[in-house]
């Protein structure tokens, strides 16, 4: 049974989909959904979701050190390969340009948050708009301890994951507004 905790910002059709992070997922895993809608294409999201390997664009207090997440895009993020850093505490594990980032924790991030795997899915709405999903699958508690960490965990992740993906947004559709008004400057 999911909890409020578990499911933000996610249509039910999404709830039932495949993604890549079931593959490498926890035997006995369950999920976590966030969704948005972006005012942008895909293409334009899928390069700020890239800049995860930078930094976590969360609340930079807790999860960057108090360093800003950077505001401009960085193209060595672009350049991804399997085993490179993410957000610090995660690995790439596989992806698909313009389509998916799947990551999963580092030894150092399974210490903090234990064995989770996480896929961020961009899909097209138009040719103008995109729609971001994070799916964190982490294993099933199975005693006192392990629910009482895992509900705490699910409702800061909440909190994190749904300002990450809120800053992304924003930050692709300013990129993509930006670029119109360039493009209709120069026309």
């Amino acid at each position: 049974m999911m909890s409020r905790a578990d499911v933000w910002g996610v249509r039910p059709a999404e709830q039932l989909s495949p993604y890549p992070c079931d593959v490498i997922a926890p035997t006995h895993s369950r999920r976590r959904l966030r969704g948005v809608d972006i005012d942008a294409p895909t293409d334009v999201v899928y390069r700020w979701l890239c800049q995860l390997r930078a930094a976590p664009y969360s609340y930079d207090l807790v999860d960057n050190k108090g360093h800003r997440s950077p505001r401009v895009p960085l193209p060595w993020c672009w350049d991804l390969e399997i085993g490179q850093s993410v957000c610090n505490v995660f690995t790439l594990e596989s992806f698909q340009f313009n389509e998916h980032l799947t990551i999963k924790t580092s030894p150092r991030g399974a210490e903090l948050f234990g064995d989770v795997a996480t896929t961020y899915q961009v899909a097209a709405r138009g040719r103008q708009h995109s729609r971001l999903l994070a799916v964190v699958c982490y294993p099933t508690p199975t005693t006192s301890l392990q629910r009482l960490k895992s509900w705490l965990l699910g409702w800061g992740n909440l909190v994190m994951m749904r300002k990450q993906l809120r800053t992304l947004g924003r930050l692709a559709a300013a990129e993509h507004a930006a670029s119109g008004e360039a493009s209709s400057a120069t026309a």
